[in-house]
């Protein structure tokens, strides 16, 4: 038998019922949280430096100022290459990065950073998104207390700063250059004295001899640097770094005590940034290409045809003898060249041959 419910008492109900959903609903953390995000780049460094701002500055409208994170730059808390550590050991919440700097903990960060003659940023995303590279860094990551997110790139980069010209494969004989990741092995393979150093040392460094040559990104950081002040030979392509992806990371256990709309915001708004870097190199730096060009006059040469050849050559032993030293650095080798097989095989039917026959016809 049924029962007429009545104006108030249906209000009434509706009333507690939403309070009760209030109450029951997952909501953001009871008042504000700070988390403190330490980074490897100089304090608001266009493009590198600015990236993880823009993401605090996402998630911090996008939680209605719930989640609020203090960037710090390199040096500010930590070094820059401590930055994995203090938040692998929890004395950081996040780091904002280059995966290739942690080859030390495994050899396979290279593959969720740059490669010589790697991916492309389309490529990388494809393969992070699509082709089982998040799952292999996610199972990385998380050896180390972290989960990580790809959160910028840098496109295809250039091949350095030179103080001399390279003619040949003799030239790298002997040359200090700054160039970290696999793509400093090669080098050493040719006979160069590769370093690894934060990027707000590589002026001071070519400025009083320490390093003759190095490479840092392209036109638009290049430039922001002044590294046409110590350096006449511009060269190209950056076969090291052909698709730069930069990392956000977060600890575990902090990632853990996020509600679930909390760590897909921090996802969103890294998977954003990403988007929006690559489109703000892509733009800046033929800006500042044409300005290092006309107003400095830098010479911008590209390596001959020889020199590619023993890159190339030399950069595949790099990448099979990295491969060979762990079980699991060989699954990411063999998962990211899978990869890049599909993507190459679409890519000579697609962009390729178009952008060939706009150039040229």
């Amino acid at each position: 038998m049924s029962k007429k419910i009545g104006r108030r008492q249906l209000l009434g109900g509706l009333v507690t019922g939403t309070a009760t959903a209030a109450v029951a609903a997952p909501s953001y953390a009871q008042g504000k949280r700070r988390l403190k995000m330490v980074t490897t780049w100089p304090k608001n460094f266009p493009g590198l430096g600015t990236a993880p701002e823009n993401i605090a500055k996402r998630v911090h409208a996008m939680t209605d100022g719930q989640l609020d994170i203090k960037i710090y730059a390199a040096g500010e808390l930590v070094g820059a290459f401590d930055a994995f550590d203090a938040v692998s050991t929890g004395t950081a919440d996040l780091y904002n990065g280059a995966e290739y700097y942690w080859q030390g903990k495994s050899p396979a960060y290279n593959f969720f950073c740059a490669v010589p003659f790697g991916m492309t940023a389309a490529e990388i995303n494809a393969w992070i998104n699509f082709g089982g590279g998040q799952e292999l860094w996610d199972e990385l990551s998380a050896k180390f207390n972290i989960r990580a997110f790809q959160s910028a790139n840098t496109g295809v980069q250039m091949g350095g700063w030179f103080r001399n010209e390279i003619n040949s494969l003799d030239d790298f004989k002997g040359l200090k250059i700054r160039m970290p990741g696999l793509g400093g092995e090669v080098m050493r393979r040719l006979g160069a004295a590769a370093v690894s150093m934060p990027g707000g040392e590589i002026f001071p460094s070519m400025k009083s001899g320490a390093i003759d040559a190095s490479e840092w990104v392209g036109p638009w950081n290049d430039m922001a640097f002044g590294f046409h002040q110590v350096a006449k030979y511009y060269y190209c392509p950056g076969f090291q770094e052909p698709g730069a992806m930069l990392a956000t990371g977060i600890n575990l256990d902090v990632w853990a005590s996020l509600t679930a709309a909390q760590q897909e915001v921090l996802r969103t708004a890294c998977e954003a940034e990403n988007n929006a870097t690559l489109s703000e190199y892509n733009y800046k730096n033929a800006a500042a290409l044409e300005t290092l060009v006309k107003k400095h006059n830098v010479e911008v040469r590209s390596f001959s045809p020889e020199i590619m050849a023993a890159l190339k050559q030399t950069s595949q032993q790099v990448l099979e003898e990295a491969a060979a030293k762990d079980p699991f650095t060989k699954r990411v080798y063999d998962s990211y060249r899978a990869s890049l097989a599909n993507s190459m095989q679409w890519g000579a039917r697609s962009e390729e041959p178009y952008t060939k026959a706009r150039r040229e016809l």
